[in-house]
């Protein structure tokens, strides 16, 4: 068995993940293809994943890939998160994860809406509540294929039953009736059936118009079988996070137990022997073609700003090998990781960005002169691509709180 240790691990990232100068691109896609997908829950993070990994490229022209050329596209898929990923795995992402999540979702919002008496206020006699949904979604689907693009407020405009409302927690003290826009329009993007397209305000900005899947793919999202998507996911994600323990990728992709195992025996992977001084020997996988080791990055040791909740350090569920001990300052109590700085291939501190503009950086180790000269031009660099935007993670950790103030 084949022996890696966490220094060609880093190496690895360093290459695959576009963090080395000499492996940026000039093309916004190409970093979605490259860390499979980007995280998307907090709008911000996409801009700067890719500022982080680009060469030249600028905020509009990561809009241009988003909403004019449309090789991007936004939608809920592993363990539930949002994602922004390259167009074509969307058939992929569909099938090996938002059909299930589509499925659990209404179901939640179905029970949801029971509990806060909708039955009581619905006309839906000998139906029930799955037929009226059904048809409350068709209506608010056919709205945005007459509309091309409308916010929840005027789709739910156009078809009023969106406006229904429940207490979808009754007596309790935080509860108050809310409408059920959202939630129809969370299940059709599930369903594959809507995206949503660009924000009302600036780029990092989370209130976003909808469109039919149509604009973004014409004739929709082509069918896959499950077990095939999955498996394109599976070695998508070894080719960019490999060699890692099978437990990082259940982790990675929220499927069960039993759906990563038949992931894999749809591939041609083997066996690797982990090495790292922090979580010791453990046996990890990698594509069968992808044992040999890589070069090293042709510039030398490289400095990183990534943001908070990056791919990068959110593709694995065991850190130890590139986080060293620096998590309790790093991450929320969730679980969501902070900015992060990075010097070849370890995060060794964190940053924010304060009020005036500036890129605040704290080390938590020492790296040395040559080390924290890479890094403050890196902080320069972030704070030029920001420009006038200022940039407040929507999950606040206790290094990011202390230096943004």
């Amino acid at each position: 068995m084949r022996s890696i240790d966490a220094a060609e691990r880093r190496t690895r990232l360093a290459l695959r993940h576009r963090l080395a100068p000499s492996a940026r691109t000039g093309d916004a896609a190409a970093v979605a293809r490259s860390m499979v997908a980007l995280h998307a829950t907090d709008p911000a993070t996409v801009f700067l994943s890719v500022a982080a990994r680009g060469d030249g490229i600028t905020p509009a022209d990561i809009e241009t890939a988003l909403y004019d050329d449309r090789a991007l596209l936004r939608m809920l898929a592993m363990r539930r998160t949002m994602f922004v990923v390259p167009v074509e795995l969307v058939p992929a992402l569909q099938a090996g994860c938002a059909d299930a999540l589509a499925v659990r979702q209404r179901r939640t919002y179905e029970r949801l809406m029971e509990r806060g008496g909708i039955l009581e206020q619905i006309d839906a006699p000998g139906a029930g509540l799955t037929a009226w949904l059904d048809e409350v979604e068709e209506s608010a689907h056919r709205v945005l294929l007459e509309r091309g693009e409308a916010t929840g407020a005027q789709v739910s405009a156009a078809e009023p039953r969106l406006r229904t409302k429940i207490d979808a927690s009754p007596g309790k003290p935080y509860s108050r009736p809310t409408g059920i826009t959202t939630w129809v329009l969370v299940t059709l993007g599930c369903k594959g059936r809507i995206v949503r397209g660009r924000p009302n305000g600036s780029w990092i900005s989370s209130q976003y118009r909808w469109s039919p899947v149509e604009a973004w793919l014409p004739g929709g999202i082509a069918p896959m079988p499950a077990d095939r998507a999955r498996a394109e996911l599976a070695g998508r994600w070894l080719r960019a996070f490999g060699p890692a323990p099978v437990s990082d990728l259940k982790w990675w992709t929220g499927w069960t137990a039993a759906e990563v195992r038949k992931a894999l025996t749809l591939l041609d992977v083997g066996e690797v022997e982990l090495r790292d001084e922090h979580a010791g020997t453990t046996t990890g996988l990698v594509l069968a073609d992808d044992l040999d080791a890589p070069p090293e990055p042709a510039d030398g040791p490289w400095a990183a700003l990534l943001p908070a909740l990056d791919p990068t350090p959110m593709g694995w569920q065991e850190r130890g090998w590139f986080l060293g001990g620096h998590a309790p300052r790093l991450f929320d109590r969730s679980g969501n990781i902070g900015p992060t700085v990075w010097w070849d291939g370890r995060v060794v501190g964190g940053w924010a960005q304060r009020a005036d503009g500036e890129v605040a950086v704290r080390l938590l180790e020492d790296v040395g002169a040559d080390a924290e000269a890479a890094i403050a031009a890196e902080a320069g660099r972030i704070a030029a691509w920001c420009g006038d935007v200022r940039v407040t993670p929507r999950f606040r950790t206790p290094l990011e709180r202390e230096l943004a103030s």
